[in-house]
């Protein structure tokens, strides 16, 4: 439980049932991610070998993705306003990564 304890504390939850409720959310959005790789990879390309540029394209594509469907588990489990800060953390930091760039 010290384990629990430690992620309620970091992500600021109520109580250990909401960290349990996130961490089946993230393990739901990663099965799903990874269910869907196949059908996309499969629109980009007729063989079951992937390129190196395909990979690429899946990650790139996959990321919108990804932060959708952990909106839409998010809501199942009664924790969409954690995800949706989280998805707004993520974007952000993202977006801003060109921003320190620039400045170099």
């Amino acid at each position: 439980m010290d384990f629990l304890d430690k992620l309620q504390a970091r992500w600021k939850l109520k109580n250990v049932w909401q960290v349990v409720a996130v961490l089946l959310v993230f393990a739901c959005t990663g099965f799903s991610v990874m269910f869907l790789r196949k059908p996309i990879m499969g629109m980009i390309t007729d063989t079951d070998q992937y390129e190196f540029l395909f990979t690429i394209f899946y990650y790139i594509f996959i990321l919108p993705v990804y932060l959708g469907i952990l909106l839409f588990y998010g809501f199942l489990f009664g924790q969409f306003a954690f995800f949706w800060g989280f998805v707004k953390r993520t974007w952000y930091r993202m977006t801003r990564q060109k921003s320190k760039l620039d400045a170099q």
